[in-house]
C-alpha cells in the first residue's frame, strides 16, 4: 500500500539535507568532481554533522569519534573503544545525529560481536555524555561479517538501522528473506524511545546482503548499496511514492543483482536492482553512496555517488523513475574507499579505510 509522506517526515528531510525537495530533470552536462583531503584520521568509516554545530563528526572503526571543527582543531566526541569488538567488518560502524542535533545514535558490534544501537545525548562542545548512553537495539551475530552498520532518519522521524544477513557466505542459514529474523534486513525503531524494550522495532525492508551504507534523499527516496556475493554488486532504489521501501524484498539470496542465486528462495516478488555492475577491472565491493544536494556541486547536482573498497574507483549514476540512464567514472585509485556521504548542511564526503576523508568538490 502506498503512504503520503507526512509533514513531520518532510520536514527530516529538508532539516538533515538542508535542501529542497527536487524533481529531477535529464542529465545535460557530463559530471566531474574534484577530491579535497579533509585530514587523515584512524580507520574511518562514517562522517556526520549536526544542527547548530560547525563541526564534523568522523567515525574511526577503533572505537572513537573525532570532532573536527571548523578550525582544524580535533576533539574526541566519544570514545568506546573498550566496548567493541575489532578486526574485519566488526567495530564501530555508523553514527547519525538526532534532526535536533541534541543526540548521537551509533551503531557497533559490541565485545562478543553481536550488533548495538546506542543513543548518547550531546553537549553544546560536541561531545556525548557517557552517563546518558540508552541502547536501543540489539542483534546477536552468528558470524563476524556482514553487521550492515549504517542509520539514518526516515518517514515518521524513524530511526533506520541497516542489519546484513549475518555473515558467512550465499546466506547459508536463509535469514535474508526470513520474515522472523531481523538479518538481512532494513530496520525501524522509534529514537526516542526511553529503552530498548520500548523502541518498537519493525522490519522495513527485506532481502540483503550487507547494505553498508544506505539514505533517504532529499525526496524521500530510499537508496541502498548492497554488497555482493561473488559476481555483482548493485544499487538498490525503492521511492517515496511507493511507500519509501515499506515490505520491499530486494531479493537476496534468490537474487545476486539479478542473477539467480539460492535457487531454493522464492524468485517473485522483489525490486531488481535500478544499477548492478560485475566484478571485475579489481572492483568487487559497493561502497556508498549519496544522491548529491550540494548546491555548489552543480555538474554532480542529484546524480548518485558511490565507490568500490576493491578498486578505488568513485562512480556515479544518473537514474530517471527506476532506470540508470547514464554512467560515469568520477575518480580512480582513491584508495579503499568505506563510505561516500552526504551531512548536514548537504556537503558530500568520500573515505577510505586507509585514513584519508576527502570532501567531493567542483
Amino acid at each position: 500500500m502506498k503512504r503520503a509522506i507526512s509533514f513531520a517526515s518532510l520536514t527530516i528531510f529538508i532539516g538533515l539535507f538542508g535542501g529542497s525537495i527536487y524533481s529531477p530533470a535529464s542529465a545535460v552536462t557530463t559530471p566531474t568532481a574534484r577530491l579535497v583531503l579533509v585530514g587523515t584520521f584512524e580507520s574511518p568509516v562514517d562522517i556526520a554533522s549536526r544542527a547548530n554545530d560547525s563541526g564534523r563528526y568522523i567515525v574511526q572503526q577503533t572505537g572513537r569519534i573525532v570532532r573536527l571543527g571548523a578550525n582544524g582543531k580535533r576533539t574526541t566526541a566519544l570514545d568506546i573503544s573498550t566496548l567493541i569488538s575489532r578486526g574485519g567488518e566488526q567495530g564501530l560502524l555508523g553514527l547519525v545525529f538526532h534532526p535536533n542535533g541534541k543526540f548521537a545514535y551509533i551503531n557497533y558490534t559490541d565485545l562478543v560481536g553481536d550488533t548495538v544501537v546506542a543513543r548518547y545525548a550531546m553537549k553544546s562542545d560536541g561531545t556525548a555524555i557517557k552517563s546518558t548512553r540508552v541502547v536501543l537495539f540489539t542483534v546477536r551475530q552468528p558470524y563476524p561479517n556482514h553487521n550492515g552498520g549504517g542509520l539514518a532518519f526516515g518517514p515518521n522521524g524513524r530511526l533506520f538501522i541497516g542489519m546484513g544477513d549475518g555473515g558467512s557466505g550465499g546466506d547459508p542459514e536463509r535469514r535474508a528473506l526470513d520474515s522472523k529474523s531481523r538479518l538481512g534486513k532494513l530496520i525501524s525503531i522509534n529514537p526516542n524511545a526511553s529503552s530498548k524494550a520500548t523502541a518498537a522495532p519493525i522490519i522495513w525492508s527485506r532481502g540483503l546482503r550487507n547494505p553498508w551504507r544506505f539514505e533517504f534523499d532529499g525526496q524521500g527516496n530510499l537508496w541502498i548499496t548492497d554488497v555482493g556475493q561473488n559476481a555483482w554488486e548493485e544499487v538498490n532504489l525503492s521511492l517515496a511514492t511507493e511507500g519509501y521501501g515499506k515490505g520491499k524484498s530486494f531479493g537476496w539470496s534468490a537474487f545476486e543483482a539479478n542473477a539467480r542465486y539460492n535457487t531454493d528462495q522464492p524468485a517473485t516478488g522483489h525490486e531488481a536492482p535500478v544499477y548492478a555492475y560485475p566484478h571485475g577491472n579489481s572492483e568487487c565491493s559497493i561502497s556508498g553512496g549519496t544522491r548529491i544536494r550540494d548546491d555548489n556541486l552543480t555538474s554532480l547536482k542529484n546524480w548518485y555517488v558511490f565507490g568500490d573498497y576493491c578498486s578505488g574507483t568513485l562512480s556515479a549514476i544518473w537514474v530517471e523513475g527506476k532506470k540508470t540512464t547514464k554512467v560515469v567514472k568520477l575518480a580512480s585509485n582513491v584508495g579503499s574507499i568505506t563510505a561516500v556521504r552526504s551531512i548536514y548542511g548537504n556537503a558530500a564526503y568520500v573515505l577510505t579505510l586507509g585514513g584519508k576523508v576527502f570532501q567531493i568538490s567542483k
